[in-house]
């Protein structure tokens, strides 16, 4: 069964349509892309997808499980997790405590707790502590532990936003264009990370990405959206060469061109 299940939604803003009878999935364990020029109707999908959108019409299934009407918090308590466009961090407070706040639904602990300082309550807050060290160890994040979140490098913030999401235990991770403004250095240290992320912590990852390098090197699946709608699906070197996704990014006229090309290579060939 697919962790993810989308089956012909559609999202309209009075007379906008901003999705259009989107039908995806994803496996359990894959990594899986959405892509599509700007405008193309992708961070709106992802909003529906995590409840803070509701769909006009369709259905979207986590684990078989409709999540239509549920709010964010209770779409999050299904087991997803995600990252945003624009970086959405806790400035202030260190880069632990910002990993931290990611655990904060499975601690047990409550005020009375708190307030007796019980040993379980310790306990707990030491476990979790041990284990915000190894995302950040993960992340190449821990030497900056006790360094306020708002002093890190753009690429250092991307990770810990990552991090952060990754500390909700989520059984699918949604990636918005997780190596937007990175230098190429940086997305290729962030490529490997996400290449390994699923296997080292069980969670299967739905993305949004500009960096087509990126995207065809770690995906498995791409879905291809355009002015709301999918207009293709399938596997980076399916996608690389279909007609629709060039028209998509670079017009017809590439598709034209790349056309004559071939007919060109195919008539000195023979």
């Amino acid at each position: 069964m697919p962790i993810l299940e989308v089956t012909n939604v559609t999202k309209e803003f009075g007379g906008l349509i901003a999705n259009k009878d989107i039908t995806l999935s994803v496996e359990k364990g894959s990594i899986t892309a959405v892509i599509g020029p700007n405008g193309a109707g992708k961070t709106t999908f992802f909003n529906l997808v995590t409840g803070v959108y509701q769909p006009t019409s369709g259905e979207i299934l986590v684990e078989g499980k409709s999540v239509v009407g549920l709010k964010p918090d209770e779409v999050a308590k299904r087991g997803i997790s995600r990252t945003f466009q624009n970086i959405r961090l806790f400035g202030e407070m260190t880069v632990l405590e910002n990993v931290l706040v990611g655990m904060h639904k499975h601690l047990k602990t409550g005020l009375l707790g708190i307030i007796l300082n019980l040993p379980s309550t310790r306990n707990e807050e030491l476990e979790a502590e041990k284990e915000a060290y190894r995302l950040l160890e993960y992340f190449d994040l821990a030497p900056l532990l006790n360094e306020k979140a708002k002093n890190l490098s753009y690429g250092a913030q991307r990770k810990l936003e990552i991090a952060r999401a990754l500390a909700t235990k989520p059984k699918l991770i949604l990636l918005d264009e997780p190596a937007a403004g990175m230098n190429p250095k940086e997305t290729k240290e962030l490529t490997d990370i996400i290449k390994q992320m699923g296997e080292e912590f069980d969670v299967s990852i739905l993305l949004i990405e500009h960096d087509m390098k990126l995207v065809m090197e770690i995906s498995e699946q791409i879905y291809v959206l355009d002015h709301g709608e999918k207009i293709a699906e399938g596997t980076p070197n399916e996608i690389r060469t279909n007609p629709k996704v060039i028209e998509a990014y670079l017009g017809s006229g590439a598709v034209q061109l790349g056309q004559r090309s071939e007919a060109s290579a195919n008539t000195t060939t023979e």
